[in-house]
């Protein structure tokens, strides 16, 4: 009967029939959910900001300098017999450096001395006579005039002694600057003129025989802008901040290849103009240099306090969202919702960002989790370390 019945329907009838007992097979036993599906809450890592007495910083860049320089120069001329110093080491001050020839100029100091004998016995006797002119005018064996005269040669014999004790001063300076010593202590450079070369000496165009840099500590120059400057004397007027004028301020330095502010120094001079073809105001900071491994010439980056103290927030940068230029973050209120909360940021601060409008040091800061989250919605918070990096989320 049954495949009678079967053969007896069209083809399209034995297809639609194998189609409906297809889906009803298929078809779970039970009823059907009914309702809207459950909304997913999601994870989210939040973090309270850190609050701190904060300092604003500006950053100049300059170049480190020599506290102290000497170009070392012959003051008197010879030939060069002996460099005592090995290149590119550091002296003391007082060491010997170079030694010209003394022979031609202790020759001069003996001839000098030789003066100075013939000058004081002539000095001498015209004292004996001036002594016995007065006893024999007294007496009127001589007249008048050969008193006088006798008298006035006496002193002119002191005065030739007096030069000749002049030239023989001259002549042991020169002697002594056959040996030219260190005038400061330092990093010497290089010997310009070598051994056994004749050099020249004194005020006109002497021969430069190496130089000296001093290095600890050492200076770094730079350029404050005007705006600045203004802004550090109103600073000072209204007390927030000392100001490099009348005292030294800190100041923190780091060179190209250094992280962050390694070298702990001072402001020591500021100049007293400003430079009309720049616009800027040269200033100074010291700085210790122990290991002497900073030298003069390097490029340098300096900041400064550029703010008195303040009571300040800080966050992690990861926490900070941009909305069509302006920063916001998303804070978690009491009943674990998000809030859209804009707000102001300042500088980094150890790799942190300052927060300056906007937020209470007792909220709760989304940061890690923030693109699951929408304003409104509510969140599963996992509190954690504002100034600890949390770990990665794992790549799918």
């Amino acid at each position: 009967m049954l495949s009678q019945s079967f053969s007896n329907r069209s083809p399209w009838q034995l297809i639609a029939g194998l189609l409906l007992l297809g889906l009803s097979a298929c078809k779970p036993p039970g009823k059907a959910p009914s309702g809207p599906p459950q909304a997913i809450v999601p994870d989210v890592t939040v973090a309270k900001p850190i609050a701190r007495r904060l300092t604003d910083w500006d950053e100049f860049t300059g170049r480190l300098i020599a506290r102290e320089k000497v170009e070392i120069r012959a003051r008197v001329s010879g030939y060069l017999t002996k460099v005592h110093f090995k290149e590119g080491t550091e002296v003391k001050e007082g060491d010997l450096l170079f030694t010209i020839d003394p022979r031609p100029y202790e020759a001069i100091v003996q001839r000098a001395e030789a003066v100075l004998a013939q000058a004081k016995t002539n000095a001498d006797l015209a004292n004996i006579e001036a002594k016995n002119a007065t006893t024999l005018r007294q007496g009127q064996v001589i007249s008048t005039e050969e008193s006088e005269r006798r008298l006035k040669s006496a002193a002119g014999e002191q005065s030739a002694v007096r030069a000749a004790e002049a030239m023989v001063t001259t002549a042991k300076l020169d002697l002594e600057f056959t040996q030219i010593k260190a005038p400061i202590s330092g990093r010497v450079s290089d010997a310009r003129v070598t051994q056994g070369n004749l050099i020249t000496g004194g005020t006109s165009d002497p021969t430069l025989l190496t130089n000296i840099v001093a290095l600890d500590p050492i200076y770094v120059d730079f350029e404050v802008d005007e705006r600045s400057a203004l802004k550090y004397r109103e600073m000072h007027k209204t007390g927030e901040r000392e100001s490099a004028l009348f005292q030294r301020i800190p100041a923190e330095m780091a060179l190209v290849n250094q992280e962050g502010w390694p070298h702990k120094g001072e402001i020591d001079f500021v100049d007293n103009q400003i430079n009309p073809g720049t616009g800027t105001i040269r200033a100074r900071g010291i700085f210790p240099n122990k290991d002497r491994l900073m030298s003069p010439g390097f490029f340098a980056k300096v900041r400064i306090p550029g703010s008195g103290e303040y009571d300040g927030l800080l966050i992690r940068d990861a926490a900070v969202g941009d909305d069509q230029g302006s920063s916001y973050v998303w804070v978690i209120d009491a009943e674990d919702k998000a809030v859209y909360r804009p707000i102001k940021l300042g500088p980094l601060v150890d790799g942190l960002r300052v927060v300056r409008e906007g937020l209470k040091a007792d909220e709760r800061v989304v940061i890690l989790g923030l693109m699951s989250v929408r304003n409104g919605s509510k969140v599963k918070p996992a509190l954690a370390d504002m100034a600890v990096e949390p770990a990665k989320e794992p790549k799918p």
